[in-house]
């Protein structure tokens, strides 16, 4: 599932890699593990929003959840997940 873009620069360097033009740096095993850490902690991060709803809406979703038996924040956040992947 693909849940990013690549920029040109991030494209630059994909070809680079597959066409086997980039050098191998020394205290690989390090590297590797601090930028792992880096893509980790970046595609982790969750983000507040604000979102103006209706206080209809609002009800609604709320006994959607209450059905389902979680918290209309996790409904919310699975619905935009969902709408946002396809």
């Amino acid at each position: 599932m693909k849940y990013f873009d690549l920029d040109k620069q991030e494209k630059k360097i994909l070809k680079d890699f597959e066409e086997g033009k980039l050098i191998r740096v020394s205290k690989v095993r390090e590297e590797k593990k601090k930028y792992q850490q880096y893509a980790k902690d970046t595609l982790n991060k969750k983000a507040n929003i604000n979102i103006r709803l209706s206080r209809k809406v609002l009800q609604k979703l709320k006994t959607k959840a209450a059905k389902e038996g979680i918290p209309y924040q996790t409904l919310a956040s699975s619905i935009l997940h969902r709408f946002a992947t396809k």
